[in-house]
């Protein structure tokens, strides 16, 4: 039998729940003991859209993280939120069942037929329509939400603050909203960009650049990323390393040597936190499934701190040195942006 899906937060005192990322079940635990409300998981599959080599849940890891977050009156979202493969419907599927059957709080999906099997076969199971899905204005919300029953739409991280206020005015599910990690270039949901190089999408494969493809090759003290053969950086000595992404390597343009595409950079959106519970935001969201139990302990911990001294007094409410600090030491390429929630050349 599943486990007793709950009615609401307890224990919240902001009303913007924070949602923090879980890659494994040590950094579940992490995210509940720095004071995420909700924390967001995945399978060890394609289903899942951070589908990283040693990370991830096996089912009975998710019963007993389950377990965990429900006695400490916290919920469990999860991830199936990649796009289905053809002919392997059934391990979707099997999926959407596995969440069910395992008491998850809601599954985050962004495919539509997923969507419709999970809405006939578990008219119980809560629904939230997932970032891939790249629903960025009210009609298409609505639309998922009738033809569906979507409860919450994951906003894409490129719409205006007076964007997501006017979503937030006009639809009728409640809107979540990324506050840290890292930044997509690309329309999240529709990025084909890797398949170029390795013959696999992140929207079905569920990482950018499959492990598989990935080789670090060290030469005469300087360190070189290829993706598929593709020499996509360079790194010189002592020089710190990214995972190689074709939108945020380096290329050769006009004979400089630069970010093409985008520099490495994370949002974080920790001042903007009154504004966007005033505009009626339910959530603020973490990126990081692949990033350490460290991190989501520092980064949860950070958030949860400023998101109740935003509740106790949002007119006065100034981040702290130190939570942008720490903040900042997560960011990748030690850079942080407010990205599109705040544009000032408009």
């Amino acid at each position: 039998m599943p486990a007793p899906r709950l009615a609401g937060m307890q224990t919240r005192t902001s009303p913007l729940e924070l949602v923090a990322p879980a890659g494994s079940l040590a950094a579940l635990k992490a995210a509940i003991e720095a004071g995420a409300d909700t924390v967001y998981l995945g399978l060890k599959n394609a289903t899942n859209a951070r589908n990283f080599a040693g990370l991830n849940f096996t089912e009975s890891d998710i019963r007993a993280g389950v377990e965990l977050a429900h006695s400490k009156n916290r919920q469990v979202l999860f991830a199936i939120n990649t796009f289905v493969q053809a002919g392997r419907g059934h391990e979707w599927r099997e999926a959407v069942d596995a969440a069910h059957a395992l008491g998850a709080d809601a599954v985050i999906m962004a495919d539509a037929g997923l969507l419709g099997y999970a809405r006939d076969r578990y008219p119980d199971l809560r629904l939230h329509l997932s970032v891939q899905g790249s629903a960025t204005h009210t009609d298409a919300i609505e639309l998922m939400k009738e033809q569906f029953g979507i409860r919450r739409v994951v906003l894409p991280r490129v719409l205006t603050l007076a964007e997501i206020a006017r979503i937030c005015a006009n639809v009728s599910v409640e809107v979540e909203v990324f506050g840290f990690g890292s930044l997509c270039v690309m329309a999240e949901g529709r990025c084909l960009l890797s398949s170029y190089a390795t013959g696999d999408s992140p929207n079905n494969k569920g990482v950018c650049s499959p492990a598989s493809a990935v080789r670090w090759v060290e030469e005469d003290g300087r360190l070189d990323a290829r993706l598929n053969g593709i020499l996509i950086d360079r790194y010189g000595p002592g020089e710190a390393a990214a995972y190689p992404t074709l939108c945020k390597g380096r290329f050769e343009v006009d004979g400089v040597a630069d970010h093409a595409l985008e520099e490495p950079t994370s949002l974080n959106a920790i001042g903007l936190l009154p504004r966007l519970a005033e505009m009626g935001v339910s959530a603020i969201k973490i990126e990081g499934r692949q990033r350490s139990p460290a991190y989501v302990t520092q980064v949860v911990s950070t958030l949860r701190a400023a998101l109740d001294s935003a509740h106790v007094d949002p007119n006065r409410y100034s981040p702290r040195p130190e939570w942008n600090a720490t903040l900042a030491r997560h960011a990748e390429g030690s850079q942080v942006t407010q990205g599109a929630f705040e544009r000032p050349w408009k």
